[in-house]
């Protein structure tokens, strides 16, 4: 059975950092491409983050530069989103996406969890 499961969301003030995790199971983790997405109410969902299958190269959305950095532990099938200097524009529902580095059909999406950035 396939899971993704995040952690870490909550309510942070502005200026605050967060770490959000997503542990795996039920699949390769090491074929997948692991990325970070957020959805706020009322906008369509958005990619925050991503990492490749081998840890090797990152990217990231423009909103998230300098702020943000993903990792992962593919020995523990853990993707991490560390979020820094989060603004009250961050505040969204983050979900953990595991896309299949050949197959880009083949994809999994985490539950999400909430980020409220707010004083």
């Amino acid at each position: 059975q396939v899971r993704l499961v995040e952690s870490g969301g909550g309510l942070v003030q502005p200026g605050g950092s967060l770490r959000l995790s997503c542990t795996a199971s039920g699949f390769t983790f090491s074929n997948y491409v692991m990325s970070w997405y957020r959805q706020a109410p009322g906008k369509e969902r958005e990619l925050v983050a991503v990492i490749a299958h081998t840890g090797g190269m990152t990217n990231y959305a423009d909103s998230a530069k300098g702020r943000f950095t993903i990792s992962r532990d593919n020995a523990k099938n853990a993707v991490n989103l560390q979020m820094n200097s989060l603004k009250p524009e961050d505040t969204a529902v983050y979900y953990c996406n595991a896309r299949h580095v050949r197959i880009s059909n083949n994809e999994y999406w985490g539950q999400g969890t909430q980020v409220t950035v707010s004083s």
